[in-house]
């Protein structure tokens, strides 16, 4: 839902999105588990329902919608438009984004290629990403430190010839388990006696690089995420060519800064569709369920759990619409407490709509025959994905105090000399 009108043509493919979400991509949701089977297996191949949907979402004009119109190889829609798009995304997690193309991590390399990326790196990587052709994955975190500052960050990148050698371990390495992840985008410090931002550089290794070794994959209250995972993963002498440098040594934080900031409000953007499928799934089961001589619809607390749902998911898209609008207008680098904003409350905002829905569905909701407690999984892994919300609330407490000193600073130059006195 968008609280300004859209263009015609944006309209049109919310349609089109919408109705390729609701009824291909929700109905397949069961198909694509069967075809992934069980076992070791579901590392290995990608269910055919999903080559068939990415097919029909080229076809129909919903690929690629993710880059922002400043970059020619995107569809050509502002952030805030793209957001309106993404939440009907979202209504569909496991399916529909990357049926679209529009799934993480390769939605925020795809950006990096295109932001930073050399006209060779393009033609390599970004190609066939855009294509769909390959998936991949963005190398930082890592078990041996706190990852959410980045300084902590180990892995070497130091040269060697012409070129450079990667030392280190990583791991909750999303994307990197998909029998088509082709490439890491890998951070790792060049200089060790450089300004703590200035050490770090990021460079593209192969995954079929010598050296590269996927140890296992993760799993994130029991789920596996088979066949995207999130894996720990090992370079050991992985020799990479000077070329895969990305924009420049010392460079690092400014390659992810420009990544991360999108690719937060995408994460928010797909958890308000999420929020909206576990309110609708809560609501239809109230409906049909008695408890006491009543429908459990009936029942205010229950009434009470609904109202709260919408009022807080209304207020959790307007901070993301908001965040994107800002970014649009102004760019990520000036819209920093608007995005930490965002992925502070919507994660929050989302887990206590699904905790509600699964309460309505008693035992049920726990189980395998409801996607909530996927979703919740999800939703609780992601206040800490792309930084914990302890960071974002440092930072927008931090900025808040930089804004009123400057106001009250301005307030005070307007004012006369013997009122400043």
């Amino acid at each position: 839902m968008s609280v300004v009108e859209l263009s015609p043509r944006v309209e049109k493919l919310r349609k089109a999105l919408v109705d390729f979400v609701e009824n291909e991509c929700i109905p397949a949701e069961e198909e694509y588990k069967r075809e992934l089977g069980e076992g070791a297996q579901r590392w290995t191949k990608v269910p055919p329902v999903m080559e068939r949907l990415k097919k029909r979402a080229r076809a129909l004009g919903l690929w690629n919608l993710f880059l922002p119109k400043e970059y020619p190889e995107g569809a050509g829609l502002s952030n805030y438009e793209y957001a309106v798009l993404c939440e009907t995304m979202g209504r569909s997690p496991a399916i529909a984004p990357e049926a679209c193309n529009c799934s993480a991590p390769d939605t925020g390399n795809m950006e990096v290629f295109a932001k930073y990326g050399t006209l060779e790196q393009k033609q390599k990587w970004l190609q066939p990403l855009l294509e769909g052709r390959i998936r991949s994955a963005f190398a930082m975190t890592e078990p041996q430190v706190a990852s959410s500052d980045a300084t902590n960050i180990c892995t070497r990148i130091e040269r060697s010839g012409d070129g450079y050698v990667v030392n280190g371990r990583k791991w909750w390495i999303s994307g990197a388990g998909h029998p088509n992840c082709a490439v890491f985008i890998t951070m790792g410090k060049t200089d060790l006696q450089a300004h703590k931002h200035k050490q770090q550089s990021i460079v593209v290794v192969p995954a079929d690089a010598p050296g590269v070794k996927v140890v296992r994959p993760l799993t994130v209250f029991g789920y596996d995420d088979a066949p995207h995972g999130h894996c720990e993963v090992v370079f050991e002498n992985v020799w990479v060519p000077r070329e895969n440098l990305i924009l420049g040594e010392g460079r690092g934080f400014e390659v992810i800064q420009g990544r991360l900031g999108p690719g937060r409000i995408h994460h928010c953007m797909r958890s308000l569709g999420m929020a909206e499928r576990g309110l609708e799934l809560m609501i239809q089961r109230v409906q049909t369920r008695t408890t006491f001589g009543r429908k459990i619809s009936e029942h205010g607390v229950v009434l009470d759990y609904i109202a709260k749902s919408r009022m807080d998911l209304e207020s959790a898209r307007m901070l993301v619409l908001r965040a994107a609008d800002m970014i649009d207008k102004v760019g990520a680098k000036h819209a920093l407490k608007e995005i930490a904003m965002a992925k502070v409350v919507v994660p929050n905002v989302v887990l206590s709509i699904l905790d509600r829905a699964i309460q309505m569905y008693g035992a049920a909701g726990v189980g395998q025959d409801t996607p909530l407690a996927d979703f919740w999984a999800g939703m609780r892994t992601l206040r800490i994905a792309d930084g914990p919300d302890e960071v974002h609330t440092r930072q927008i407490a931090q900025l808040e105090i930089r804004q009123q000193n400057a106001k009250l600073a301005a307030r005070k130059q307007t004012q006369p000399l013997a009122a400043r006195l």
